[in-house]
């Protein structure tokens, strides 16, 4: 089977979105099939097409930005070509262009599912309200064009306004999370570089720095818990500087983060590579997720954390609360509110024995072999329901 991705940013940027969207077509790629990401050209030095993993990407040229967004002159021509040559398409929403691939997957009689990831909210400002807007209205038409959504869990599609609509051919399918096994060098190793004065216990988020992510509410948590464990520290891993639209963001909060970093208290690990990741969470104590609005639909860190024994505490968001809730790995605390993070940091820590579950039956929920033969079952379905050859019956060459 031929199936086109379609996404804005792919690697080498790092989102959730961009993850679930690599682990997925990596997944595809495995099971026999073909597989093309289209996506943006958003770094003018990056290769126009490349093989990546087993995966075609096929990067549309970027004019110019839009707040987050970006305008491609030459991505009609392009996906209509690429519509064309594959089986079937998976889009990726929030997702300016969608609507016109949806268009075409109609059009040419292609299944079309649409893996709607969060909604948006885009940050102040007229240009950005009005950007937030025409989105809105692309995803609204790409909701009544496209044969299926596919979101994470019921919980989001129940409180999601996009989803409302079209609750009848939403299915729930729990995104792909997976990681490399680290050996106990790896792990040591690790632990020796980020962690040398071996402070004790180790908070941790794992995400951009960004508004969404709510890290002035852990900032804002932290001296209650200094105070109960003084030698306790942050380990932040993710992109945090020169953030597309997050720079006043950073800079506002830069300043009380110093303070910590000058204690040893909070620490900056940057990107992490897979493999860094694996040897990360093993090393901390707790995860936290302080998001603050419907941006975050899930946290795959969440399961990430949880694969390998680490509890985590969560925002009492749609889709957030799910992990610590369904796994009971963890706490679930009030939107911003720092007073109850910092009682849940501090209960969570004294009593881990309370949130040891069995990583590995957890993994297999999560595993992208098994997600990845969903999305199959679900092509097939709506091959059968235009009255054309299942899906799982096209060969890869198609």
């Amino acid at each position: 089977m031929r199936i086109l991705s379609v996404l804005t940013y792919y690697r080498p940027h790092t989102s959730g979105l961009t993850i679930y969207a690599e682990r997925l077509a990596r997944a595809w790629v495995k099971r026999g099939h073909q597989v093309t990401i289209l996506t943006s050209r958003f770094q003018p030095d990056l290769p126009a097409e490349e093989m990546m993993d087993g995966v075609r990407v096929v990067r549309a040229p970027v004019m110019a930005r839009v707040s987050k967004g970006v305008i491609m002159p030459t991505f009609g021509w392009i996906s209509t070509r690429l519509v064309m040559q594959n089986d079937v398409i998976q889009l990726h929403l929030p997702q300016f262009d969608a609507a016109g691939i949806a268009l075409r997957g109609r059009l040419l009689r292609k299944p079309t599912v649409v893996t709607y990831h969060c909604d948006l909210i885009m940050p102040d400002g007229v240009l950005a309200w009005a950007a937030n807007q025409a989105v809105n209205v692309m995803n609204r038409l790409t909701g009544i064009l496209t044969h299926r959504f596919v979101t994470y869990t019921q919980d989001y599609a129940d409180h999601s306004p996009l989803l409302e609509p079209y609750l009848k051919k939403t299915k729930i399918i729990a995104p792909p999370v997976t990681l490399p096994r680290a050996s106990a060098e790896a792990i040591q190793s690790f632990r020796d570089e980020h962690n040398p004065q071996k402070r004790h216990p180790v908070i941790a988020m794992a995400s951009r720095f960004a508004t969404e992510k709510g890290v002035e509410v852990l900032l804002d948590a932290l001296p209650a818990v200094f105070e109960v464990f003084p030698v306790a520290m942050v380990q932040f891993a993710g992109a945090y500087q020169n953030i597309m639209g997050e720079e006043q963001y950073y800079r506002r909060l830069i300043p009380r983060i110093n303070t910590f970093q000058q204690k040893g208290q909070w620490q900056f690990l940057g990107n992490l590579s897979p493999e860094q990741m694996s040897a990360f969470y093993p090393n901390i104590d707790v995860l936290v997720m302080p998001s603050l609005n419907s941006t975050e639909a899930f946290g795959l860190v969440q399961i990430e954390a949880m694969m390998n024994g680490k509890p985590t505490i969560a925002s009492n968001l749609p889709g957030v609360r799910q992990p610590p809730t369904r796994h009971k790995m963890g706490r679930v605390v009030p939107i911003g509110d720092s007073k109850a993070l910092s009682e849940a940091l501090i209960y969570v820590l004294s009593h881990p024995e309370e949130y040891r579950q069995d990583p590995a039956a957890i993994a297999v929920q999560y595993d992208p072999m098994r997600v990845a033969e969903k999305y199959e079952d679900l092509f097939a379905e709506i091959q059968k329901q235009l009255g054309r050859k299942p899906a799982h019956e096209i060969s890869p060459a198609g």
